[in-house]
């Protein structure tokens, strides 16, 4: 540009006035050139990469973690995490899961991983801890921004922060959140209108999320063995040729129980140690003693940040209820029904108006613990799991002078422990899981409350044992043979609970007044005494699998005023008497007397026949029940619903006032071999002999019906039953050689779709059954069931109409055996003969397993396929004329060529795949692609290249095996 800009500043005028046309035309040709060519420099400039640049200084928070390792659970949290960065409708992520886990490694290694991939422009990670101050948070995030605060105030810094990442695509990591974060205080724009904003946070918090709105939750969860042992064995400098300390070192290892912080600590702390002092940890470990080693620091190891847990604890209660968890044995499933029964005769909820009250307390302190981490669930909400090290810390905690707890429980002793030792300071001991065979003559514990004893069964209980335990409030024994007179100056009791122990002299339980619980479980006792009556303050009584107990006093019960759980069980008592006379047995107790108890709430018991019910009876009003009637049969121990198992009677004796108070309120009823089924009456003017009410009076709460060797039923739901069936959510049927239909439909037009909390339905053994649900399907909705299993139903030919399938939103498993009639699982058309529009269900389905239908000849038509994305296994055994797995069925065709691109579908979750005879996996023109595929086995076929072309698998990936 400057030789042309020097042309024009040169004289160019003609007499030094007149403009010289000619030479300016020249010069504007070429500046219009000049122009041009600077243009496209300036445009191939843009797309030129930078040669260099001034590098920023790497953070190490974002360096790779040595430490970091992809366990089973790390490695799917982490998917979890990554996949959701990338989802504009999530904002919020929370990690959560036990002190120690691993939770901030695993948050520093997504930040890295966002950081490299350039995910967002601005990645930032601050530690929240459980007392935030809002300036130091501020201070992390500026670090991380390079940013210089110019204001000193937190309000001017939030301001400043706000205005740096305000317009940014942005991820904050948050870690070790402990309660509610403002974050406009902080200064962190976040909400609909910062949807570029994402924070992740961790926690140990399970229900934070209800306070943050969170909308994706992922836990975290402990190392597997094999992991643990790994991590362990690089932080102890093991080799695998240290075979002897390997093997205590894998006790060790063991006893951290996948904790990956202990695991590091512990074995770091035992680094080039000798084999003696692996002995000691490991010995300490199983003592329940954490090592205390120089080379731990106290604020980092395991028994720290679990402590940690415990303290931030909000309700002593709670803490409380956390520390009696730690009285059962290791790896125990501690029930929360026993939990309850300790708590109130530990005087836990004094407050509570009823045992039921204080039992709900018990599932919120549970919940909460749990939800902290520091509790494990169960397969069975009834129990609950404390991890190995947090009950050492537990137990750490619970024996310190502030609480005073011994606990010696499933050690296996036979002796008593420290027999030098005083007991003066104990306040609980707990011996569970041992077979004491000797006991000292008596114990100086003047503040114990609650003693845990497991004995062997011929030791005999000192009678001067407890003279010294005059405070003791919950006693139970378990096993030993007891007097109960040597319980005669133990008065504070509230709780005595005695499981299979020989008891003698019942007659001093009239001295224990204030007993408020009074369990007898699998003892031999034959008779109650009528002392038990004169216990005005007892609240619960459990006579649960007394088996030998042949009489209980005529108005003992009645008695019992201020009773609100009576539970006898069928496994025990069952000679009630109507008159309260049995001239072969004597005096027993009635029915009658329950309706004196004016606080009962919970019952349990068996009544051998219809008769032992008085005609004039009314039930009293209860919460929860489990009553067997004849020969029904329960194997539950505390109910936890309202349940009615009624077995081998006449379904007309059932149509009796007596148990109209029942019928109302049971959720779950089970008839077994009911004669006249079929022809129970809903309506109240059937079922009484008043004839007022009305048909939804009876069954309005039932959610559970199991139904067994019922041989003249042919319709299980009649039309009749409909009003019954509105919170239905399992069935269960078995051997009832008649039923020819499940669901009899209504043909009316429902405003509302029937069936549609149906979560479980099991059938199996009914030789004649034609239809599991008849009628018009369209107003029925599947929408809530999950598990499906048909077995050994030889005249179903399909199993569900279009409209059916496409409600399956939420469908897992599907089993079906021994279905010999069975063609197809879905009916080509519905029951208007329209064919439905548009893909069908299965979104959720994870297992199919089909075997022994020798008829079956498809098993879903093309347009399912693109549905069953989660399916992971699928097995077809035994299936001969199988053609093919997938079908071209009507009106396949539109939705083939809409959602099936080049007749390719995708499997990306099926891991497993059996096949028995089929020559085809779906039409000629279709191939199915499974990356994830590891396993295949294909049985029966002489002919199986066309099978195999149309499976696309990652080779070397999976097993094969071929059986002809």
């Amino acid at each position: 540009m400057n030789p042309l800009e020097n042309e024009i500043e040169k004289n160019g005028k003609c007499f030094t006035w007149c403009p010289n046309w000619t030479r300016q035309f020249k010069l504007s040709k070429a500046l219009a050139k000049k122009t041009e060519t600077l243009r496209k420099l300036e445009e191939n400039g843009r797309k030129f990469p930078k040669v260099s640049h001034k590098a920023p200084l790497q953070e190490i928070k974002f360096l790779p973690s040595k430490e970091f390792t992809l366990s089973g659970s790390s490695k799917e949290a982490f998917k979890q995490i990554m996949k959701t960065l990338k989802d504009d409708k999530v904002n919020m992520i929370r990690l959560y899961g036990m002190g120690g886990v691993g939770k901030t490694t695993l948050v520093k290694e997504v930040a890295r991983r966002a950081n490299e991939w350039q995910l967002f422009d601005e990645v930032l990670m601050a530690t929240v801890s459980q007392n935030p101050k809002v300036t130091d948070i501020q201070v992390q995030m500026a670090d991380s921004l390079d940013l210089k605060f110019v204001k000193e105030s937190k309000g001017g810094r939030a301001n400043e922060l706000w205005q740096r990442l305000q317009g940014k695509k942005m991820l904050i990591v948050l870690d070790d959140v402990w309660k509610d974060i403002d974050f406009q205080e902080i200064g962190i724009p976040f909400g609909d209108d910062h949807r570029g904003c994402k924070i992740l946070l961790t926690t140990r918090n399970q229900e934070l999320c209800s306070y943050l709105a969170c909308q994706q939750k992922v836990l975290l969860s402990p190392l597997t063995d094999i992991e643990a042992w790994a991590l362990f064995k690089s932080n102890a400098g093991l080799s695998d040729e240290d075979s002897d300390l390997n093997r205590v070192a894998r006790e060790v290892a063991r006893e951290c129980e996948g904790l990956p912080i202990a695991l590091v600590t512990v074995g770091r702390a035992l680094r080039d140690k000798s084999a003696v002092e692996w002995e000691v940890a490991f010995d300490q470990l199983k003592k329940s003693q954490f090592p205390e080693m120089e080379q731990i620091d106290e604020q980092n190891n395991a028994y720290a940040c679990l402590k940690l847990s415990y303290d931030y604890l909000k309700h002593e209660k709670t803490k409380l209820c956390f520390l009696l968890c730690c009285l059962f044995p290791e790896d125990y499933n501690i029930p929360i029904e026993d939990l309850t029964r300790y708590a109130v005769g530990y005087g836990l909820y004094k407050d509570a108006e009823s045992i039921e009250d204080a039992r709900k307390r018990v599932y919120v302190a549970i919940k909460n613990l749990k939800a902290c981490c520091m509790l494990l669930g169960t397969k069975s909400e009834e129990y609950v799991k404390m991890h190995d090290l947090v009950r050492d810390v537990a137990i750490q905690i619970a024996s310190s002078e502030k609480y005073g707890f011994m606990v010696k429980a499933g050690f296996g002793l036979k002796e008593w422990p420290m027999r030098n030792k005083s007991f003066e300071g104990c306040t609980v001991i707990s011996l569970m899981g041992n077979k004491l065979t000797d006991l000292p003559e008596g114990l100086v514990c003047p503040q114990l409350k609650v003693l845990l004893l497991e004995l062997d069964r011929g030791l005999n209980v000192p009678e001067t044992f407890f003279e010294e335990m005059k405070a003791i409030e919950v006693l139970s024994v378990h096993g030993g043979c007891l007097s109960l007179q040597s319980l005669q100056f133990s008065t504070n009791l509230q709780s005595l609970l005695l499981i299979g122990c020989v008891c003698k002299g019942l007659v001093w339980l009239r001295k224990l007044q204030r007993l408020e619980i009074l369990v007898f479980t699998e003892c031999s006792v034959e008779e109650l005494p009528d002392e038990i009556g004169e216990l005005k303050e007892l609240r619960l009584l459990d006579l649960t699998v007394c088996e030998n107990l042949r009489r209980i006093p005529v108005n003992l019960i009645g008695r019992l005023k201020k009773l609100e759980e009576l539970l006898i069980g069928d496994a025990s008592f069952k000679g009630w008497d109507v008159v309260g006379c049995d001239s072969t047995e004597g005096m027993n107790a009635s029915l009658t007397e329950l309706n004196s108890l004016s606080h009962l709430a919970v019952l349990s018991l068996k009544i051998p026949k219809v008769e032992c019910i008085p005609r004039d009876f009314v039930f009293p009003r209860l919460l929860k029940y489990d009553i067997v009637l004849r020969n029904g049969y329960s194997d539950r121990g505390y109910p936890t619903s309202t349940r009615l198992c009624l077995g081998d009677i006449s379904a007309a004796s059932l149509n009796a006032k007596r148990f109209e108070q029942l019928f109302p309120t049971v959720s779950l009823i089970d008839f077994g071999n009911i004669e006249g089924l079929e022809n129970i009456a809903l309506s109240s003017d059937q079922m009484t002999t008043h004839g007022h009410g009305s048909q939804k009076d009876f069954f309005q709460r039932l959610e559970h019906v199991e139904v067994s060797r019922c041989g003249d039923i042919r319709t299980l739901f009649p039309r009749k039953w409909r009003q019954a069936l509105k919170n239905l959510r399992s069935v269960k049927t078995y051997q009832c050689n008649s039923l020819e239909e499940v669901f009899e439909l209504d043909d009316g037009i429902n405003e509302e779709k029937e069936l549609s909390f149906l979560t479980e339905l099991q059938l199996s053994i009914l030789p004649e059954l034609k239809w599991i649900w008849k009628g018009p399907t369209r107003h029925v909705s599947l929408q809530s069931l999950v598990y499906l299993e048909l077995w050994s139903l030889d005249k179903l030919t399909f199993i569900f109409t279009p409209s059916l399938a496409q409600s399956l939103i939420h469908l897992k498993k599907l089993r079906i055996q021994y279905c010999s009639g069975l063609k197809r699982l879905i009916r080509e058309k519905d029951d208007e003969g329209e064919i439905i529009p548009g893909s069908l269900g299965f979104p959720k389905l994870k297992t199919l397993y089909i075997r022994f239908c020798d008829e079956l000849e498809y098993v879903f038509p093309v347009s399912v396929s693109p549905s069953l994305q989660n399916l992971e296994e699928m097995e077809i055994d035994f299936a001969d004329n199988l053609k093919q797995l997938f079908y071209s069925g009507e009106g396949d065709d539109i939705i083939v060529k809409s959602k099936i691109k080049d007749g390719i579908i995708d499997f990306p979750q099926l891991r497993k795949l059996y096949l028995s005879k089929c020559s085809f996996f779906g039409p000629k023109d279709f191939a199915a692609q499974l990356p994830s595929l590891q396993e295949l086995t294909i049985d029966g076929h002489e002919e199986w290249g066309n099978l195999l072309a149309q499976l696309r698998v990652r080779p070397f990936y999976f097993s094969i095996f071929f059986f002809f």
